[in-house]
């Protein structure tokens, strides 16, 4: 069945019928049917919004709709977790072709409630309209966490001193190559392969680290989206400081190294999303982040004064290398093959 069969009510209610089984949040007062949805919210919300475009940002025959459904929610969740905070509900706009299979549309729910649920929050509302181009929106709202004293406690891109250590989740630049692999090249062994290819397909940011960094004290924060040494930069400039960044500290997956040897370490510097997370704190916060946290944590270099706000790259031996990999910009490159 196509959805120009459903039609946009049939459509709307099947979506509601599907976000219910998942549960609401126990503070949602009205969710979908109504013009707006309604919930008790208490402290300081935190909103972000993220589109996933048809030809941008994926391509259908690569990626499976259950996993486009997955990753619309969870790279704002990431945004929520570079902030410190908790995720609580959701809102869906979604453009779709007149003749998309709706089974194809029940493997996106499928992929959004298993995203909730892994992350805590829910689909309380939205929009629906027929384009020529599959669009996904989704708008998270969350909260922030608050101290003893009732203060929240927010990372943000502006938080960072001189003499903090810079940090980062996880591995770097498996997304990227993962993608290049999906178009087509062949690098690794097939272990490898599948696992690059799974970082590309299954977003997971780190929800609970970002919050453990809140917690213990860091103040800066961003999540590698668009490439590590862009995103730091973006710290720089909104922190008024400089960067070094050691190459050999940054991690890269054995299977990454392996399929891609002579490209690892630009893909980990640019090729975008990671959905990791980038912390800038004092040292003695960042050892305490890494003794707490459920994923691994590697202090990749350090802020400095730098009145030009530069991001430095350098090797083993103390050498600046030229930037490997340009992050992603959307207005300056717009193909999903990037």
């Amino acid at each position: 069945m196509k959805v120009s069969e459903l039609g946009e009510f049939g459509l709307i209610a099947r979506l509601a019928e599907a976000f219910a089984r998942g549960g609401q949040p126990s503070g949602l007062v009205i969710g979908i049917g109504d013009d707006a949805a309604a919930w008790r919210a208490s402290g300081v919300q935190l909103v972000t919004t993220d589109t996933l475009i048809e030809g941008t940002h994926f391509c259908l025959p690569h990626v499976p709709w259950r996993d486009l459904g997955w990753n619309a929610l969870a790279v704002n969740v990431s945004d929520i977790a570079a902030m410190g905070g908790i995720p609580e509900q959701a809102l869906l706009t979604l453009a779709l072709p007149p003749q998309t299979e709706v089974a194809d549309v029940d493997e996106l729910l499928a992929g959004m409630l298993a995203a909730g649920s892994e992350y805590g929050t829910a689909i309380v509302g939205g929009d629906i309209v027929g384009c020529d181009t599959t669009m996904v929106t989704v708008t998270l709202i969350g909260r922030a966490l608050v101290d003893d004293r009732g203060e929240p406690l927010l990372m943000t891109r502006s938080g960072a001193q001189a003499g903090d250590a810079i940090a980062v989740t996880g591995y770097l630049g498996d997304s990227a190559g993962g993608l290049r692999i999906l178009l087509g090249e062949s690098a690794g062994s097939a272990e490898a392969a599948d696992y690059l290819k799974r970082n590309h397909l299954h977003h997971r940011p780190p929800l609970g680290a970002g919050q453990m960094a809140a917690r213990e004290g860091a103040r800066a924060a961003i999540d590698v989206s668009d490439g590590l040494l862009q995103d730091l930069g973006h710290v720089c400039q909104a922190s008024g400081l400089g960067a070094i960044v050691h190459a050999q500290r940054i991690p890269i997956s054995p299977a990454l190294r392996q399929a891609f040897p002579q490209d690892a370490l630009a893909l980990a510097c640019g090729g975008g999303e990671d959905y990791q997370l980038l912390l800038a704190a004092p040292p003695e916060v960042i050892e305490r982040v890494q003794a707490k946290a459920d994923v691994p944590i590697a202090v990749i270099g350090e802020m400095v004064a730098d009145r030009q706000r530069l991001v430095r790259l350098l090797d083993e031996d103390g050498h600046e290398l030229a930037p490997p990999r340009a992050g992603w910009d959307h207005l300056r490159g717009t193909a999903w093959r990037r």
